[in-house]
């Protein structure tokens, strides 16, 4: 039986983390998997509760960091330790819907051209959560913010009910498959966090493989919560503008930039 490595890298969301590891205790029955949490330092009494749990779940694997490495290289910690044939990246701030595991892993059997497959986001509420991306080119944000041609440069969630092939997938549930893990295995440890997601699926598709967002397989992601623990909330920008510039280059980040501030200066000046 194809076995799955679901990694789940947390910092101080305990709860959160524990709720997300029950979710997939009850999903994966029935499943060949290893779940392998890989904690970032954290103080909130996440690793004494991580380890009491281990001494229950033979199939939870724990790796402790004494200080906070950053989102990327503790999913690469994760993935070197794993043993899976199917990697499943997977935030703290996550529970799983009935089935979901079984679906993604029957959606990537049926489809030989995939290299990373997300499920359906969902709010707590039940609502959906935009989760894909069109790659942020300066074409789409010269389109979107002077040209006023909406979604482009956002998030967005396909129309139907059907899979759809993306540009690219938001990393809170992220299933990535073994022709993808074969050329392009870790994340780019160049970025502590944001754009790795991205740039993860750039590099699957330059090497001929799709990305899919498969509706049918469904996760709750509580938006925000895991990424609001890595810096303060006045901070986070310190941490997405050297990932910005490390994905699109110097010059295009500020060209990028300009545009978007341009854009969004012009239209509120048309507001008055």
């Amino acid at each position: 039986m194809t076995k799955l490595s679901i990694i789940i890298a947390n910092f101080n969301t305990r709860e959160l983390t524990l709720k997300c590891l029950e979710s997939i205790e009850k999903e994966g029955e029935g499943l060949n998997y290893e779940v392998i949490v890989i904690d970032n330092g954290s103080s909130d009494g996440s690793w004494e509760a991580l380890n009491k749990l281990r001494e229950k779940n033979k199939r939870l694997v724990l790796i402790r960091n004494e200080e906070n490495l950053g989102y990327v290289k503790a999913n690469n910690q994760g993935i070197k330790k794993s043993q899976g044939k199917y990697i499943f990246l997977l935030n703290s701030d996550t529970y799983l819907k009935p089935n979901s595991l079984e679906k993604l892993i029957e959606f990537a059997r049926s489809h030989e051209d995939a290299g990373v497959i997300g499920p359906k986001l969902l709010n707590h509420d039940g609502s959906v959560q935009a989760s894909c991306f069109r790659f942020p080119t300066v074409k789409n944000a010269i389109l979107q913010y002077w040209f006023g041609k909406k979604g482009l440069y956002d998030k967005y969630v396909p129309d139907g009910n059907n899979p759809s092939e993306v540009d690219s997938l938001v990393g809170a549930a992220f299933l990535i498959t073994p022709k993808a893990l074969e050329k392009e295995e870790r994340l780019d440890e160049r970025y502590w966090a944001y754009f790795e997601d991205i740039d993860y699926c750039r590099r699957v598709h330059r090497i001929g493989l799709k990305v899919y967002y498969f509706p049918e397989a469904e996760v709750v992601h509580y938006h925000g919560v895991s990424f609001s623990k890595l810096a303060e909330k006045n901070e986070q920008w310190k941490r997405l503008i050297p990932s910005s510039k490390i994905y699109h280059g110097l010059f295009k980040h500020y060209l990028i930039n300009f545009i978007l501030w341009s854009g969004q200066k012009w239209r509120n000046i048309l507001r008055k």
